[in-house]
């Protein structure tokens, strides 16, 4: 039997106490730090509890699908990848659209645990602005679900969209997590190591100004040069890691990053 780390026994024992009043349990947990262990544990409880009928779970990619397939078969010591033989399955994103209704109808007639992992990869609470996923979410789940488990190793989208399933603090918008568990925390406890963060320069880089309606490109052989000979930041970089992004000069005008 493996014993649970201090920080998943914990978070298991709070989402429990929740699920008596609420529905949607919202996760911040490190990444590598167990929580699809943790997730296999709730769905163990609810399952044996007899609370849910089945267990759904969602993710960002194919590997991370099979990864939680095995964890969950484990935990739950039953078939897990066919929802009609099994406890139930984990299927990925991108495959929420091309579903039959057949399989939505699941979330109606049955009691259904919705667990999506990462989920920061689905935008949204309005069906128009929402991304795709967020939009699967809203309109098939959201309320049809009889529980709801979000985990991300961090909670944030660059285009500041919300996160589906969410909440938000009002009127701060931050984000409000049921139970958080931190790098530090990991790291102190010597359940992650600690991040080495390597600088790599790049001797390609291009600005791009707009000024009215002309444009015009500028060449850099390093970020040092970027920076001391541009209106760009050190922060403009840390912020806008995935390229292009907007960054605003010191004379008003517009600029970009094209490379």
């Amino acid at each position: 039997m493996i014993v649970l780390r201090k920080w998943q026994a914990d978070c298991l024992d709070k989402a429990k106490a929740h699920y008596q009043c609420h529905r949607d349990y919202f996760v911040q947990a490190t990444p590598g730090s167990g929580k699809t262990r943790l997730a296999a544990e709730l769905a163990k409880w609810l399952l044996e509890e007899q609370l849910i009928d089945f267990v759904i779970c969602f993710a960002p990619t194919r590997e991370v699908v099979a990864g939680m397939q095995r964890t969950f078969s484990a935990v739950l010591d039953q078939r897990f990848g066919n929802v009609i033989a099994s406890a139930g399955a984990a299927y990925t994103y991108q495959s929420m659209e091309y579903q039959q209704e057949e399989f939505w109808d699941i979330f109606k007639k049955f009691r259904v645990l919705a667990i999506f992992d990462e989920i920061h990869h689905c935008a949204g609470h309005d069906p128009l602005l929402s991304n795709t996923w967020g939009q699967q979410i809203i309109r098939n789940i959201q309320d049809q679900a009889t529980y709801t488990l979000g985990l991300s190793g961090t909670p944030w989208r660059s285009d500041d969209l919300p996160i589906a399933l969410a909440r938000y603090s009002d009127p701060e918008g931050q984000l409000i997590c049921d139970y958080r568990y931190d790098l530090q925390s990991a790291v102190n406890e010597g359940v992650c190591r600690a991040p080495r963060i390597t600088l790599i320069d790049n001797p390609l880089i291009r600005l791009v100004e707009e000024k009215e309606n002309t444009e015009s490109v500028r060449g850099f052989s390093c970020f040092s040069q970027l920076l001391s000979e541009s209106p760009v930041s050190y922060e403009d970089l840390l912020r806008h890691v995935r390229i292009p992004a907007n960054v605003t000069g010191h004379s008003g005008d517009r600029d970009r990053f094209a490379h």
